[in-house]
Protein backbone atom coordinates (compact mmCIF):
# COMPACT_ATOMS: atom_id res chain seq x y z
CA UNK A 1 0.00 0.00 0.00
CA UNK A 2 1.13 3.27 -1.20
CA UNK A 3 0.07 6.42 0.98
CA UNK A 4 1.40 9.89 0.04
CA UNK A 5 -0.01 12.90 -0.49
CA UNK A 6 1.17 13.87 -3.94
CA UNK A 7 -0.19 12.26 -6.76
CA UNK A 8 2.44 12.32 -8.99
CA UNK A 9 5.36 10.32 -6.38
CA UNK A 10 2.29 7.51 -5.93
CA UNK A 11 1.89 7.51 -9.47
CA UNK A 12 5.86 7.35 -9.88
CA UNK A 13 5.78 4.91 -6.79
CA UNK A 14 3.03 2.72 -8.53
CA UNK A 15 5.67 2.48 -11.91
CA UNK A 16 8.23 0.94 -10.31
CA UNK A 17 6.86 -1.17 -8.14
CA UNK A 18 4.90 -3.15 -10.89
CA UNK A 19 8.50 -3.77 -12.72
CA UNK A 20 8.70 -6.27 -10.03
CA UNK A 21 6.48 -9.30 -11.66
CA UNK A 22 6.23 -10.24 -7.79
CA UNK A 23 5.19 -7.42 -6.32
CA UNK A 24 1.47 -5.84 -6.32
CA UNK A 25 0.26 -2.46 -5.66
CA UNK A 26 -3.02 -2.96 -3.85
CA UNK A 27 -3.90 0.10 -2.77
CA UNK A 28 -2.64 3.80 -3.13
CA UNK A 29 -4.04 6.19 -1.01
CA UNK A 30 -3.34 9.89 -0.23
CA UNK A 31 -3.71 10.59 2.94
CA UNK A 32 -3.61 8.47 6.62
CA UNK A 33 -7.02 8.70 7.50
CA UNK A 34 -7.51 6.71 4.37
CA UNK A 35 -5.09 4.04 5.19
CA UNK A 36 -6.12 3.19 8.32
CA UNK A 37 -9.89 3.25 6.65
CA UNK A 38 -8.23 0.38 4.20
CA UNK A 39 -6.53 -1.58 7.06
CA UNK A 40 -9.61 -2.04 8.54
CA UNK A 41 -10.99 -3.60 5.48
CA UNK A 42 -8.02 -5.32 3.31
CA UNK A 43 -4.48 -7.21 4.40
CA UNK A 44 -1.35 -5.37 3.63
CA UNK A 45 2.28 -6.82 3.41
CA UNK A 46 4.04 -3.75 3.08
CA UNK A 47 3.03 0.12 3.45
CA UNK A 48 5.13 3.02 1.97
CA UNK A 49 3.94 5.82 4.06
CA UNK A 50 5.03 9.32 3.78
CA UNK A 51 5.71 11.82 6.49
CA UNK A 52 4.99 14.85 5.47
CA UNK A 53 0.84 14.87 5.04
CA UNK A 54 -2.33 17.10 5.34
CA UNK A 55 -4.05 16.46 8.53
CA UNK A 56 -2.61 13.27 10.32
CA UNK A 57 1.33 13.22 9.86
CA UNK A 58 2.46 10.11 8.88
CA UNK A 59 4.48 10.23 12.23
CA UNK A 60 1.45 10.61 14.10
CA UNK A 61 -0.17 8.20 12.33
CA UNK A 62 2.32 5.31 12.21
CA UNK A 63 1.49 3.99 15.97
CA UNK A 64 -2.10 3.57 14.73
CA UNK A 65 -1.06 2.14 11.57
CA UNK A 66 1.15 -0.92 13.08
CA UNK A 67 -1.63 -1.64 15.48
CA UNK A 68 -4.12 -2.11 13.13
CA UNK A 69 -2.05 -3.30 9.85
CA UNK A 70 -1.50 -6.67 12.21
CA UNK A 71 1.73 -8.45 10.51
CA UNK A 72 2.15 -4.84 7.79
CA UNK A 73 5.25 -4.14 7.71
CA UNK A 74 5.85 0.23 7.33
CA UNK A 75 8.49 1.35 5.52
CA UNK A 76 8.89 5.34 5.65
CA UNK A 77 9.82 7.05 2.52
CA UNK A 78 10.01 10.75 3.44
CA UNK A 79 12.39 13.49 2.56
CA UNK A 80 12.63 14.04 6.23
CA UNK A 81 14.24 10.54 6.63
CA UNK A 82 17.89 10.71 6.01
CA UNK A 83 18.88 7.32 7.41
CA UNK A 84 19.76 7.15 11.12
CA UNK A 85 18.80 10.64 11.22
CA UNK A 86 16.67 11.88 14.26
CA UNK A 87 13.22 11.55 11.67
CA UNK A 88 14.51 8.04 10.40
CA UNK A 89 15.41 7.34 14.50
CA UNK A 90 11.95 8.26 15.87
CA UNK A 91 10.12 6.59 12.72
CA UNK A 92 11.82 3.49 13.93
CA UNK A 93 11.34 3.58 17.80
CA UNK A 94 7.55 4.12 16.95
CA UNK A 95 7.41 0.79 14.81
CA UNK A 96 8.30 1.13 11.24
CA UNK A 97 10.60 -1.52 10.24
CA UNK A 98 12.60 0.03 7.70
CA UNK A 99 13.23 3.91 6.51
CA UNK A 100 14.16 5.23 3.18
CA UNK A 101 15.28 9.27 1.93
CA UNK A 102 13.01 10.40 -0.68
CA UNK A 103 15.11 11.37 -3.51
CA UNK A 104 14.27 14.62 -5.70
CA UNK A 105 11.28 14.57 -8.06
CA UNK A 106 13.94 13.96 -10.87
CA UNK A 107 15.56 11.14 -8.93
CA UNK A 108 13.47 8.57 -8.68
CA UNK A 109 14.39 5.88 -11.10
CA UNK A 110 17.95 4.55 -11.53
CA UNK A 111 19.26 3.47 -7.85
CA UNK A 112 17.07 4.44 -6.10
CA UNK A 113 14.57 2.57 -7.72
CA UNK A 114 16.74 -0.61 -6.96
CA UNK A 115 16.74 0.16 -3.13
CA UNK A 116 13.09 0.50 -2.77
CA UNK A 117 12.34 -2.45 -4.67
CA UNK A 118 14.96 -4.55 -2.72
CA UNK A 119 14.04 -2.74 0.43
CA UNK A 120 10.15 -3.91 0.15
CA UNK A 121 11.19 -7.89 -0.80
CA UNK A 122 13.32 -7.92 2.12
CA UNK A 123 10.31 -6.27 4.53
CA UNK A 124 8.07 -8.91 2.94
CA UNK A 125 9.54 -12.06 3.30
CA UNK A 126 8.41 -14.39 6.21
CA UNK A 127 10.97 -16.47 7.67
CA UNK A 128 10.38 -19.90 7.50
CA UNK A 129 10.28 -22.02 10.05
CA UNK A 130 12.68 -24.30 11.90
CA UNK A 131 12.17 -28.25 11.10
CA UNK A 132 10.16 -29.64 14.23
CA UNK A 133 13.14 -31.66 15.47
CA UNK A 134 15.68 -28.55 15.41
CA UNK A 135 13.29 -25.64 16.52
CA UNK A 136 14.17 -24.06 19.77
CA UNK A 137 11.89 -22.69 22.02
CA UNK A 138 9.80 -19.39 20.73
CA UNK A 139 7.38 -17.63 21.97
CA UNK A 140 6.67 -15.29 24.89
CA UNK A 141 7.27 -17.52 27.81
CA UNK A 142 10.20 -19.51 28.73
CA UNK A 143 10.28 -23.66 28.77
CA UNK A 144 10.63 -25.21 32.31
CA UNK A 145 14.06 -26.08 30.67
CA UNK A 146 15.74 -22.60 29.73
CA UNK A 147 14.38 -21.79 33.24
CA UNK A 148 16.09 -24.34 35.18
CA UNK A 149 19.43 -23.54 33.42
CA UNK A 150 19.16 -20.18 33.95
CA UNK A 151 18.89 -20.84 37.94
CA UNK A 152 22.61 -21.81 37.24
CA UNK A 153 23.70 -19.11 34.80
CA UNK A 154 26.00 -16.41 35.30
CA UNK A 155 25.07 -12.69 34.40
CA UNK A 156 27.88 -10.33 34.27
CA UNK A 157 27.59 -8.33 31.36
CA UNK A 158 25.18 -8.44 27.95
CA UNK A 159 26.30 -7.65 24.71
CA UNK A 160 22.98 -7.06 22.02
CA UNK A 161 23.59 -7.33 18.72
CA UNK A 162 21.14 -5.99 16.47
CA UNK A 163 20.34 -3.93 12.82
CA UNK A 164 16.77 -3.27 10.53
CA UNK A 165 14.18 -3.69 13.50
CA UNK A 166 16.62 -3.60 16.01
CA UNK A 167 15.36 -0.86 17.73
CA UNK A 168 11.61 -0.95 18.87
CA UNK A 169 13.10 -4.64 19.48
CA UNK A 170 15.84 -3.03 22.36
CA UNK A 171 12.89 -0.86 23.74
CA UNK A 172 10.52 -3.70 24.69
CA UNK A 173 13.24 -5.50 26.22
CA UNK A 174 14.83 -2.66 28.36
CA UNK A 175 11.05 -1.84 29.07
CA UNK A 176 10.97 -5.36 30.53
CA UNK A 177 14.45 -6.12 32.38
CA UNK A 178 14.25 -5.93 36.10
CA UNK A 179 15.79 -3.29 37.30
CA UNK A 180 17.19 -5.20 39.59
CA UNK A 181 19.78 -6.73 36.93
CA UNK A 182 22.18 -4.52 37.02
CA UNK A 183 24.93 -5.92 34.71
CA UNK A 184 26.14 -3.45 32.17
CA UNK A 185 24.53 -3.77 28.87
CA UNK A 186 26.88 -3.24 25.02
CA UNK A 187 24.58 -2.74 22.45
CA UNK A 188 25.68 -2.87 18.45
CA UNK A 189 23.18 -1.23 16.72
CA UNK A 190 23.73 -0.94 12.87
CA UNK A 191 23.31 3.19 12.38
CA UNK A 192 25.74 6.08 11.07
CA UNK A 193 28.22 7.71 13.79
CA UNK A 194 26.57 11.04 13.02
CA UNK A 195 23.25 9.95 14.99
CA UNK A 196 25.07 7.71 17.97
CA UNK A 197 24.46 10.58 20.01
CA UNK A 198 20.60 11.49 19.42
CA UNK A 199 20.04 7.18 19.79
CA UNK A 200 21.66 7.52 23.06
CA UNK A 201 19.28 10.42 24.61
CA UNK A 202 16.58 8.70 23.34
CA UNK A 203 17.18 5.45 24.87
CA UNK A 204 18.55 7.11 28.15
CA UNK A 205 14.19 8.57 28.46
CA UNK A 206 13.33 4.65 28.29
CA UNK A 207 15.76 3.35 31.63
CA UNK A 208 17.43 4.78 34.54
CA UNK A 209 20.73 3.51 33.53
CA UNK A 210 23.22 5.92 32.32
CA UNK A 211 23.59 5.93 28.20
CA UNK A 212 26.48 6.71 26.76
CA UNK A 213 28.22 6.46 23.03
CA UNK A 214 31.57 4.06 23.97
CA UNK A 215 34.82 5.79 24.17
CA UNK A 216 38.36 4.18 24.23
CA UNK A 217 39.31 3.68 28.20
CA UNK A 218 35.95 4.17 29.83
CA UNK A 219 35.65 1.62 32.21
CA UNK A 220 32.59 -0.84 32.04
CA UNK A 221 30.43 -0.54 35.14
CA UNK A 222 27.08 -1.43 36.40
CA UNK A 223 23.85 0.41 35.26
CA UNK A 224 25.48 1.45 32.28
CA UNK A 225 24.42 0.84 28.69
CA UNK A 226 27.58 1.31 26.21
CA UNK A 227 26.54 2.03 21.95
CA UNK A 228 29.11 1.22 19.58
CA UNK A 229 29.79 4.48 17.46
CA UNK A 230 29.32 4.44 14.42
CA UNK A 231 32.30 4.00 12.65
CA UNK A 232 34.29 1.70 15.13
CA UNK A 233 33.40 -2.35 16.59
CA UNK A 234 32.67 -1.82 21.07
CA UNK A 235 35.15 -4.54 22.43
CA UNK A 236 35.91 -5.13 26.00
CA UNK A 237 39.26 -5.60 27.42
CA UNK A 238 40.64 -6.77 30.99
CA UNK A 239 43.01 -3.78 32.54
CA UNK A 240 44.36 -5.07 36.03
CA UNK A 241 41.32 -5.63 38.21
CA UNK A 242 39.13 -3.44 35.71
CA UNK A 243 37.35 -4.02 32.55
CA UNK A 244 37.29 -1.19 29.98
CA UNK A 245 36.14 -0.11 26.70
CA UNK A 246 38.15 -0.43 23.39
CA UNK A 247 37.51 0.52 20.18
CA UNK A 248 38.58 -1.43 16.90
CA UNK A 249 38.00 0.04 12.76
CA UNK A 250 39.87 -3.08 11.26
CA UNK A 251 37.53 -4.47 8.78
CA UNK A 252 36.00 -8.07 9.53
CA UNK A 253 34.62 -10.63 7.24
CA UNK A 254 30.51 -9.59 6.97
CA UNK A 255 31.78 -6.34 6.16
CA UNK A 256 29.87 -4.52 9.07
CA UNK A 257 31.10 -1.58 11.05
CA UNK A 258 30.15 -1.47 13.66
CA UNK A 259 30.01 -5.36 13.88
CA UNK A 260 28.42 -7.52 16.48
CA UNK A 261 31.07 -10.64 16.23
CA UNK A 262 34.16 -8.39 18.09
CA UNK A 263 31.83 -7.30 20.20
CA UNK A 264 30.69 -10.67 21.87
CA UNK A 265 34.01 -12.43 21.29
CA UNK A 266 35.90 -9.89 23.60
CA UNK A 267 32.97 -10.44 26.01
CA UNK A 268 33.38 -14.48 25.70
CA UNK A 269 36.74 -13.58 26.70
CA UNK A 270 37.06 -10.49 29.53
CA UNK A 271 33.33 -12.56 30.88
CA UNK A 272 33.22 -15.71 30.39
CA UNK A 273 30.43 -18.05 31.52
CA UNK A 274 29.05 -14.60 32.95
CA UNK A 275 28.58 -13.09 29.41
CA UNK A 276 25.17 -13.17 27.80
CA UNK A 277 24.15 -12.40 24.30
CA UNK A 278 21.31 -11.55 22.65
CA UNK A 279 20.62 -11.43 18.87
CA UNK A 280 18.07 -9.54 17.59
CA UNK A 281 16.07 -8.13 14.58
CA UNK A 282 18.66 -7.79 11.66
CA UNK A 283 19.43 -8.67 8.05
CA UNK A 284 22.79 -10.90 7.58
CA UNK A 285 24.63 -12.79 9.70
CA UNK A 286 26.77 -10.42 12.17
CA UNK A 287 26.64 -11.64 15.48
CA UNK A 288 27.20 -15.32 14.38
CA UNK A 289 30.76 -15.63 14.99
CA UNK A 290 31.03 -13.50 18.05
CA UNK A 291 27.73 -15.82 19.69
CA UNK A 292 29.31 -18.99 19.12
CA UNK A 293 32.19 -17.98 20.47
CA UNK A 294 30.18 -16.99 24.32
CA UNK A 295 28.14 -20.43 23.80
CA UNK A 296 31.53 -21.99 23.75
CA UNK A 297 32.94 -20.33 27.16
CA UNK A 298 29.57 -21.16 29.05
CA UNK A 299 27.70 -17.75 28.22
CA UNK A 300 24.09 -17.85 27.20
CA UNK A 301 22.87 -17.09 23.64
CA UNK A 302 19.46 -16.14 23.30
CA UNK A 303 17.95 -15.46 19.30
CA UNK A 304 14.86 -13.15 19.27
CA UNK A 305 11.84 -15.29 17.90
CA UNK A 306 10.86 -14.75 14.21
CA UNK A 307 7.31 -13.62 14.89
CA UNK A 308 8.23 -10.13 16.28
CA UNK A 309 11.65 -9.81 13.96
CA UNK A 310 10.84 -7.45 10.94
CA UNK A 311 14.24 -9.41 9.65
CA UNK A 312 15.07 -13.25 10.82
CA UNK A 313 18.67 -12.84 9.68
CA UNK A 314 21.01 -12.30 12.06
CA UNK A 315 18.66 -14.08 15.14
CA UNK A 316 17.81 -16.56 11.85
CA UNK A 317 21.68 -17.35 11.61
CA UNK A 318 22.21 -18.40 15.23
CA UNK A 319 18.93 -20.18 15.82
CA UNK A 320 19.13 -22.36 12.50
CA UNK A 321 22.82 -22.98 13.55
CA UNK A 322 21.73 -24.23 17.18
CA UNK A 323 23.48 -21.42 18.80
CA UNK A 324 21.06 -19.95 20.40
CA UNK A 325 20.26 -21.15 24.29
CA UNK A 326 16.69 -20.51 22.98
CA UNK A 327 14.73 -18.74 20.78
CA UNK A 328 12.22 -15.94 22.20
CA UNK A 329 10.54 -12.87 22.18
CA UNK A 330 12.41 -9.73 23.06
CA UNK A 331 10.37 -9.18 26.29
CA UNK A 332 10.26 -12.88 27.24
CA UNK A 333 13.79 -12.96 27.19
CA UNK A 334 14.24 -10.04 29.75
CA UNK A 335 11.91 -11.63 31.81
CA UNK A 336 14.45 -15.05 31.84
CA UNK A 337 16.86 -13.10 32.88
CA UNK A 338 15.38 -12.43 36.41
CA UNK A 339 16.50 -16.02 36.97
CA UNK A 340 20.42 -15.34 36.35
CA UNK A 341 22.85 -15.00 39.28
CA UNK A 342 24.72 -11.43 38.96
CA UNK A 343 27.82 -10.67 40.34
CA UNK A 344 28.50 -8.81 42.88
CA UNK A 345 30.75 -5.83 41.15
CA UNK A 346 34.60 -5.51 42.30
CA UNK A 347 34.85 -2.32 44.11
Amino acid sequence: MLVDDSLVVRSILERIVQQRPELEVCASVPSAQEALAYLDREPVDVIILDIEMPGMTGMDALPHIVDRAANARVLILSSNCVEGGPAAIEALSLGASDTLAKPGRGSFAGRFAETLTERILSLGQRPQPLPLRSRPAAGKAATPVAMAAAEHQRLDCIAIAASTGGIPAFATFLANLDPRTTAPILLTQHLPAAFMEYYARQIATLTTRKVCVAESGMAVEPNHIYLAPGDAHLMVVVNGRRREIALDRRPVDNGCCPSADPMLASVAEAYGSGGVALILSGMGRDGARGAARVKQVGGAVFAQAPETCVIWGMPGAVAKEGIANATLNPDAIALLLRSFQSRRPRP
